[in-house]
């Protein structure tokens, strides 16, 4: 049985090794939106804030964020940027170069956990245990007392996402955010550009690609495990998203330090959720929304990018990535007319400033750049000669898995230095990396797939996924992940706002509600949002701005986190909404043309 061990970060949780593979007690089957169904408004609200924890739940939230974006005029409107002007005439991988440029350019990622604030573990056992067998959670979530795997123990998970500092049942909300949210971050003191974690970064690329780069949604795959999200895509050998940047194929086997940061969630982690257009594969659910054959054709490209033969340049990118080795190497170079030697950790330290590397065609370049006086007349002893190993390799094809090649690359590589036997092992690890994915022993079902090829504009995809979300679920939900409130129900919008929202609530603690609402008051009225859609009450905190509606909804929480049994209702008219509360109105300007909530959308 694969390891089942449960840890967010990146969304997304894994299961302990003691534990049944399959716990869940959730199933797809809230298909559409129903108010008086207490688990059709909790999927409808978590579509709203997408946690992780909520993305692991109702994995099909992962999907609506990605088609949220897509409809999001300022995605469309990196189209207009010089920078794209001449995409349609670049080859799919310019394209997809030029916005990861762009992306690179104009965001950060962040991993604050002040942002989106701290919840705690009870309060989410409380909230999940209809969905999730409660025992499990408990005895194999990391954050939740289980250490996991080695891996995880000896990097310290609370340690290391600054945890520590708190009790030991607080942990974070790691929110996934729109491309609003994610470009509203220059609003933020210390952010010269937008921002979001990783998550986030990952369905801003799987709609960026799409809308951008004209990269069809089924050659898009996003990827969760438990300390990563990153996307897969299908394309000639494969791309992979990481963050704000993207590794080819190439770049996964060059030994340097940001492909092995790159490499770490694949290497140590287990998918838990695979997803693109056509549903999704969920490591612990039975039941797959996902096409078999997708399944199978992703299972199949991701294994073919993480495979190489074992050459003397993957040798040579093997010995970057692992330094102490090095100074078992020399490498020889010839200087007017004579061999001179070198120890090939001097010239590894050397790459740093160069655009040369050892192993490839600039190698000679690099050494060229190195002063005369840093080599040796003679070969250095008890070192192998990189050029022998070189000269094997020219002879002689490896093939990971070919034991004959093995044991000639053995044989050849064997020395006093180290044992071989390990090194071979770790080269061929390095080599090729098997991905731990969901199993296939799943059950089947057939969803119809998001199809937007074909559409050229904005206008199109939203009338195109209107005229599905009856009988497409990620479609309606994408509606409530947009905050279109003219499209989507207000009950889950509210529920979010005002269950989810601790910054704004920790913002004004010892503030009255009429200094509360002075601040503000003072904030520039204007929303992240445009037109009809609406900012979470701490998406105005945070970014110190909203219409007069969010500002107003804004307050509600301060005041209904503070008195929960108080008595506070929402009232208006064209351009004003006004806050009773205790005898008091506080009133706000908005230009936001909804229609208010009624009185049962605030009863949750």
């Amino acid at each position: 049985m694969p390891p089942c061990h449960m840890l967010p970060h990146a969304g997304i949780y894994l299961l302990s090794r003691t534990c049944p593979l399959r716990v869940s007690l959730y199933h797809e089957s809230v298909l559409m939106y129903n108010p008086h169904d207490p688990t059709s408004v909790e999927k409808y609200s978590s579509a709203v804030t997408l946690s992780d924890m909520e993305v692991f739940i109702f994995p099909e939230l992962m999907y609506s964020l990605v088609l949220a974006n897509i409809m999001s005029p300022v995605l469309w409107r990196w189209r207009e940027d010089p920078w794209f002007s001449k995409h349609k005439k670049m080859s799919a991988y310019r394209r997809i170069h030029r916005t990861k440029q762009y992306i690179m350019d104009n965001f950060s990622f962040n991993l604050d956990l002040d942002t989106w604030g701290l919840t705690t573990k009870e309060r989410e056992l409380a909230r999940f245990s209809g969905y999730i067998d409660e025992q499990v959670l408990a005895q194999s979530n990391a954050l939740f007392g289980y250490e996991g795997d080695k891996y995880y123990f000896d990097i310290d998970i609370r340690r290391h996402f600054g945890l520590d500092k708190y009790d030991s049942n607080v942990i974070p909300y790691w929110k996934t955010e729109t491309i609003e949210a994610m470009e509203a971050f220059r609003f933020k003191p210390g952010y010269p550009a937008g921002a979001g974690e990783c998550v986030s970064l990952a369905a801003l690329y799987a709609g960026a690609l799409r809308v951008t780069a004209n990269i069809p949604l089924k050659d898009i795959y996003l990827m969760a495990t438990p300390l990563h999200s990153q996307n897969l895509v299908a394309i000639k050998d494969g791309i992979l998203t990481n963050n704000r940047r993207i590794v080819t194929r190439n770049m996964w086997f060059n030994g340097t330090e940001l492909s092995g940061k790159a490499r770490r969630a694949l290497e140590n982690e287990r998918v838990t959720i695979v997803m693109n257009n056509a549903g999704y594969v969920h490591a612990l659910y039975d039941e797959a929304t996902m096409p078999p054959q997708d399944y199978r054709r992703f299972s199949g490209k991701l294994r073919e990018y993480l495979k190489t033969d074992v050459s003397f340049e993957v040798l040579a990118s093997f010995l970057r990535s692992n330094s102490k080795l090095q100074n078992c190497f020399q490498i020889v170079h010839a200087c007017c007319g004579k061999p001179r030697y070198i120890e090939a950790e001097k010239v590894y330290a050397y790459e740093h400033g160069s655009k040369a590397r050892v192993g490839d065609a600039t190698e000679p370049n690099l050494l060229h750049e190195i002063d005369e006086d840093e080599y040796y007349t003679g070969p250095l002893p008890d070192r192998i000669l990189l050029s022998e190993i070189e000269a094997f390799f020219t002879e002689n094809h490896v093939s990971v898995d070919n034991p004959c090649n093995v044991k000639d690359l053995k044989a050849n590589l064997h020395h006093s230095c180290y044992n071989v036997e390990e090194v071979v092992a770790d080269l061929l690890a390095f080599a090729n990396t098997e991905p731990r994915l969901p199993d296939t022993g799943k059950r089947w079902t057939s969803v119809d797939p998001v199809a937007l090829d074909g559409l050229s504009s904005r206008e199109e995809v939203i009338e195109y996924l209107e005229s599905v979300r009856d009988r497409q679920p990620v479609a309606d939900l994408a509606f409530t992940a947009y905050r279109d409130m003219t499209r989507a129900p207000w009950k889950p919008f509210l529920k979010a706002a005002f269950e989810r929202n601790p910054v704004s609530v920790g913002g004004s603690q010892r503030v009255d509600f009429g200094r509360v609402a002075r601040k503000l008051w003072m904030m520039p009225n204007e929303s992240i949002y445009d037109g009809p859609r609406m900012a979470q009450p701490d998406e105005v905190w945070n970014y110190g701005r909203g219409d007069g509606l969010e500002k107003a909804i804004c307050l509600m929480n301060v005041i209904k986190n503070r008195g929960p049994d108080d008595e506070v209702r929402l009232d208006g008219d064209i351009g004003e909404v006004r806050v009773v509360h205790q005898n008091r109105e506080y009133a706000f300007q908005t230009s936001k043309k909804l229609e208010l909530p009624a009185q049962e959308d605030f009863s949750f």
